[in-house]
């Protein structure tokens, strides 16, 4: 027994401290794929004034009136198609990768993950990390590229947390890692052992990145220059190997969503102008995501295909985001021992 545990009032609550946490971040998905648990799920993630700049006395009647009322049905199909028997693929994969994180670390970190919209969240794991004694915590959001609507959210929601407890935890968040070796690295090994498995020679490969309006870049969001640069420095990984010898790449961006203009050039559109101009065989990776959801399981892997396909195209995969391959959980081991340094 300590001196301070001497001294302690006889009523003195018992107080757990000492530890470090990490919480690995991701964007959110609903509970379930049905209009009813979409429409929960956009109803937070829409009114979230990073990811709609519009001003909500504008905005609310919108989204009350119109989007809440037709987009989740909708929604709702899409995730019918990509869910799975351990529920959402986004929440599984993220889950996934806090175990082997934590199976990495062993007894130097305690290790979970939350969504920044619905299950679980940010604000239940992070008082689940204090109550476990960790009194130094790394936020780290798994977004490789900046943008306000995703990894300044993270910060925003944490900072509107830490506003209600008394005792807070020290923080710290992962930066972004756009061009970090070691992402660059992970991809460009996961990807070609990927393509080294296809039945077919790609001719193109499209790098696939989540839109953003155009008004973002405009306004100073370095998200775009963040993909582009991600996609030149892979390029030259990938450039080097044999596997992809004669492969001409492309970057697009997908997801556009609104009457706004968005960044270019759309992901559809590529897709519908190699199919038409003679293309046969291309294979899409996303390197912008950390896991496979929605966007890449259904939108680019199934009406991808069909668009493509349609426009002329013959053959076409889309490759796995990192997930829990051995090249991702070593990078995320080695971005995320990095940023505990000193606390470990």
């Amino acid at each position: 027994m300590t001196w301070s545990e001497q001294n302690l009032p006889s009523d003195h609550p018992p107080v757990k401290s000492g530890k470090v946490g990490v919480l690995l971040v991701n964007l959110g998905t609903p509970d379930a794929p049905d209009a009813k648990s979409v429409k929960r799920y956009l109803k937070q993630f829409l009114s979230d004034r990073r990811v709609i700049e519009i001003p909500p006395i504008a905005w609310q009647p919108i989204l009350r009136g119109i989007i809440l009322n037709t987009r989740p049905k909708k929604s709702a199909k899409a995730y019918k198609k990509v869910w799975t028997d351990r529920g959402s693929p986004l929440a599984d994969i993220t889950s996934r990768q806090a175990e082997a994180v934590a199976d990495a670390l062993g007894e130097a970190a305690v290790v979970d993950y939350a969504m920044r919209y619905g299950s679980p969240s940010i604000e239940r794991r992070i008082g689940e990390l204090t109550e476990k004694g960790c009194d130094r915590i790394l936020i780290a959001p798994l977004y490789p590229q900046y943008c306000a609507a995703t990894s300044a959210t993270v910060f925003d929601e944490v900072a509107r947390i830490m506003a209600e407890l008394r005792w807070q935890p020290a923080l710290r968040f992962l930066p972004p890692y756009h061009d970090d070796p070691a992402y660059l690295d992970a991809l460009a090994r996961d990807l070609t052992r990927q393509v080294g498995t296809l039945a077919f020679k790609p001719e193109v490969m499209l790098l696939s990145f989540h839109g953003m309006p155009q008004r973002t870049l405009e306004l100073g969001d370095p998200y775009h220059c963040h993909c582009m640069k991600t996609s030149r420095l892979l390029q030259e990984r990938l450039a080097a190997r044999e596997e992809f010898a004669g492969v001409r790449f492309a970057t697009s961006f997908q997801s556009r969503f609104g009457k706004a203009k968005w960044l270019e050039p759309a992901t559809d559109t590529t897709l519908e102008a190699e199919g038409a101009k003679g293309t046969k065989g291309l294979v899409v990776a996303a390197p912008g995501f950390s896991a496979d959801c929605v966007e890449t399981l259904e939108e680019l892997a199934l009406e991808g295909r069909d668009i493509f396909l349609e426009a002329g195209g013959s053959d076409y995969a889309v490759l796995d985001c990192l997930n829990v391959s051995a090249d991702g959980v070593q990078m995320l081991d080695q971005v995320v021992r990095r940023e505990l340094s000193g606390w470990l």
